[in-house]
Parts: C-alpha cells; structure tokens; sequence
C-alpha cells in the first residue's frame, strides 16, 4: 500500500512533469521557443510530430520513480531541441533519486545545449563525484569547462574521459577535445602528443566521428582544410550533414584562431555555422560563443 507520504510525493513529481506540457504538432513558433543564443538570435525547439515525447510522458506518467524513464523522456525531449522541458524533467527525476550521476549528467548535457554552463558545470562535477568512472560525465565536465574558457580544466577532463575510453569512436572523440583543450592553454607540446595515438589504420564505427577523425588529420598535418571541410547542407533538416558541418568548421576556424594564422578566415567559418539550425551542437556553440566575444 502507498503511504500518504509516496502519494504527496507522486502528486508532485506529476504536477512538476505536468508544468511543461507537451508541444502539440501545430506549436506556434513562439511556443517553441528555447533560448536566446549569445548573439540575440531566437533559437527554437521542434514539435513532437512523431509521438515520441507524448509515448515517453505517458510511460513515466505510470512509474514516475523509474529513472530509466526518466530519462527517456529527457532524451526524447532533447531529441526534439526541447532542452528547457528535458532539464525539468531531470530536475523532477532528482527528487526521488537525488544521488543518481546519470540524471546529473542527463541535466548538465541539456544545460550546455541551453548556455548554462555554470549550471552544467555544477551538475556534471555532481556525476563525476558520484560516479568518478562514467566517461561521459567527465568528457561533458569538460565541455562546461570548454565553453567557459577554463581551458586547462577542460583538457584534464577531456584526459580523464580519454583514459577511460574503450573504443576507437570514443578515443576519437576524446583525443578531439583534449587536443583543442591544450593549444587553446597554450600546451602546444603536450598537444603534439595527443596526435600520436591517431595512427593511418584507426576507424570509425558511428558516422558523425568520421569528422572528429578527419580534422584529428587535419591537425596532424596528413589533409588540407579544403580536404577537411564539408559543404553547408542545402537541407535545413538534414541534422547529420549540418552537425558534420559545425563540427568541422569550428574546428578550422579554432585552429586559424589558436594558431592566429587567420582570425578573419576564423571569423568566416564561425559565422557560416551559426547561421544554421542545429544550434545545439558543440561546434555551433562554440562559433557562438567565439563571435559574441568580438
């Protein structure tokens, strides 16, 4: 039987998840809305056309304590750039699982996706305390660091979630960071360093690190930028072809910029992708983040 505390305590973690209804399918566009980016621009989330997010609310709705629900609905929400509904429903998940990293984590990913990155910092420093061996939390821990511009805590960070990594994809990614990390401190020789476990036979298994590969050779001097760059994606919902695109144009223009070959190339880059839609992506943030400094 469910005291009168458990019921008090479903009533209001279903009043908090209830507070951010679900965006029917004909939103207005200002319903839509997310954030405003660091240059003023509107950013808006997506309708649940799919059902997705509705059949998600509806299965945490009959098991609200069920964290993996929890996040579910989260990842559901976040799916659809619904950053704001998927950081409360991680705030509501936390009040009956307050020690859980992966809600912390879950939390603090969304709040970057928002620029909170204090509050990210905050809730991803949570999960790598409850859980120091959870390579995610600590890699997006040093993204909060990146995007603070605490760049040698970023690259400790990005090491940290490199040493814990166990596949190509994830090297891949981690040694990314942890390089860029380092040349934006000025580490310019340990750097160098992070290159040398690339070696010509390393493969990628998910798509998008095909790009994180691509500049990793970029850096080592083996492509041109010519070589490296993609075309803008003519179809603004093409999400994989435009977070391909922003990952490797921030990553050029970050090199013209921590190396000042450059900076008006750095510029030109950083301006082409925050002119696109995936305003959640990493490379998206941080041309933001870089143009909103001039």
């Amino acid at each position: 039987m469910i005291s009168t505390l458990s019921r008090a305590f479903y009533a209001s973690l279903l009043l908090c998840l209830s507070a951010f209804p679900a965006r029917s399918h004909a939103a207005s566009r200002e319903n839509l809305f997310e954030v405003t980016s660091g240059l003023g621009r509107k950013l808006y989330a997506l309708p649940d056309t799919d059902g997705s997010i509705a059949a998600a609310r509806k299965s945490l709705a009959a098991d609200p304590k069920n964290v993996d629900l929890v996040l579910k609905l989260s990842k559901a929400q976040a799916a659809k750039r619904q950053y704001r509904e998927a950081v409360a429903t991680c705030t509501a998940g936390l009040q009956s699982a307050p020690n859980n990293a992966d809600l912390f984590l879950e939390r603090g990913h969304r709040e970057l996706g928002l620029r909170e990155f204090k509050q990210a910092l905050a809730d991803l420093q949570r999960a790598v305390e409850i859980n120091p061996k959870m390579l995610d939390a600590q890699y997006h821990l040093g993204m909060a660091h990146y995007f603070l511009r605490e760049f040698p805590q970023a690259a400790e960070r990005f090491q940290r979630a490199l040493d814990l990594a166990n596949s190509n994809d994830s090297i891949i990614d981690c040694s990314n960071w942890v390089y860029v990390s380092l040349c934006r401190a000025g580490q310019t020789a340990a750097a160098a360093s992070v290159l040398s476990r690339i070696t010509p036979a390393m493969k990628n298994q998910e798509p998008h690190l095909y790009f994180y590969l691509q500049l990793l050779r970029f850096y080592q001097g083996v492509i041109s930028e010519n070589d490296v760059l993609p075309r803008k994606p003519a179809d603004p919902t093409d999400t994989e072809s435009e977070l391909s695109f922003n990952t490797v144009s921030y990553g050029v223009g970050n090199r013209h910029l921590y190396t000042n070959t450059n900076p008006v190339r750095a510029h030109e880059l950083f301006q082409n992708v925050v002119t696109g839609n995936a305003w959640n992506s990493w490379g998206f943030i941080g041309s933001e983040l870089e143009l909103s400094r001039k």
